[in-house]
């Protein structure tokens, strides 16, 4: 058990943590502890969810990305019109439209920090910015809200009516989600790509004298985010029914957040797909919580950053510092 809780402990730690805090608000909120209400949590979240393992994949090669919310809205906004060039399509092509683009733009990531040798964080800071510019430019900030029908019409998986008359559903957000998340934990846990991507950023001089593909390394971590960003911005309009500029602005910090949060060293070469999506959902709760209580939503951006901090902290001490008893030996008897 102990040798579970060492190697799982930032996974159960956040475990307790969602546990104390939906316990407190369900005290503090008289509509937060309802199934509905779950599954709408897990509604919301899908999108969150699937930018968080793309990012994930990039913080364990060792790479920081800020620009994916950016690059997801700029998807939209090309697969929007590219719809409407072809006619209309349906999901196959909608999909393959916005996730095609959303690589293109994650592997333009790769290509500048490789090429020109730019560390990650300050490359995506210039592509954060083109991308938004180049987007308002285009747009003059004008939302799109005549799309395809199979885009804006709700896809329903699970749904019953409750005893007091309303009624909770499973969307379609949340199965592309799911699909996601297995396909990342596949990519990183089950593959050999994924053993050289923690390998790399664990130590990427020692993977480069091991013969691993640096440049490789970087462009499917970065080209992954961007799949998954594109993936996420087109599951968003379907979820919001409508293409905004600036919808997605900002919320490259909240899943910064999360993953450090779920347990990825920025430093590279550690991360689990639980603990991204155990974060994301701790960040979900926490803000669901403090909506329903009244609380105001620069109160949680200020919530938002003391997490990022606390986490940054966390990753750099040992659990067993934290939690001596998870490091001692059982005496046995």
């Amino acid at each position: 058990m102990r040798s579970l809780i060492r190697t799982h402990a930032t996974e159960f730690s956040l475990l307790a943590v969602i546990v104390v805090i939906s316990a407190v608000l369900s005290f503090a909120t008289a509509n937060f502890f309802s199934l509905g209400n779950a599954f709408d949590l897990l509604n919301i979240s899908a999108v969150n969810i699937i930018f968080a393992v793309g990012l994930l994949v990039v913080l364990i090669a060792g790479g920081i990305d800020i620009s994916f919310a950016v690059a997801a809205s700029v998807v939209q906004y090309g697969t929007a019109i590219a719809l409407g060039w072809i006619g209309g399509g349906g999901w196959i092509s909608g999909l393959f439209i916005a996730g095609s683009l959303g690589v293109l733009l994650g592997c333009f990531n790769a290509f500048l920090i490789h090429r020109f040798r730019i560390i990650s964080i300050v490359a995506t800071i210039s592509t954060f910015n083109i991308y938004f510019g180049l987007l308002m430019f285009f747009t003059h900030g004008v939302s799109i809200y005549d799309l395809p029908d199979w885009l804006t019409d709700r896809v329903i998986l699970f749904e019953r009516e409750m005893p007091d008359g309303t009624w909770i559903e499973i969307t379609l957000p949340v199965l592309v989600m799911v699909v996601c998340v297995i396909a990342t934990w596949t990519l990183i846990t089950r593959t050999t790509t994924g053993r050289q991507l923690y390998a790399f950023g664990d130590n990427p001089e020692g993977a480069r004298r091991f013969g691993i593909n640096i440049g490789a390394m970087q462009f499917i971590a970065f080209g992954w985010l961007g799949l998954m960003a594109g993936i996420g911005g087109l599951i968003q309009a379907h979820y919001a029914q409508e293409v905004v500029p600036n919808a997605l602005y900002g919320r490259e910090l909240d899943v910064l957040a999360a993953v450090v949060l779920g347990g990825a060293r920025l430093g590279g070469g550690k991360g689990t797909v639980l603990g991204c999506v155990l974060g994301v959902l701790l960040i979900s709760i926490t803000q669901n919580g403090l909506n329903l209580m009244g609380v105001s939503p620069f109160a949680f951006k200020m919530i938002i950053g003391a997490i990022i901090l606390i986490a940054i902290t966390l990753s750099n001490t040992r659990i067993e510092r934290l939690l001596p008893f998870v490091g001692q030996k059982g005496t046995g008897r």
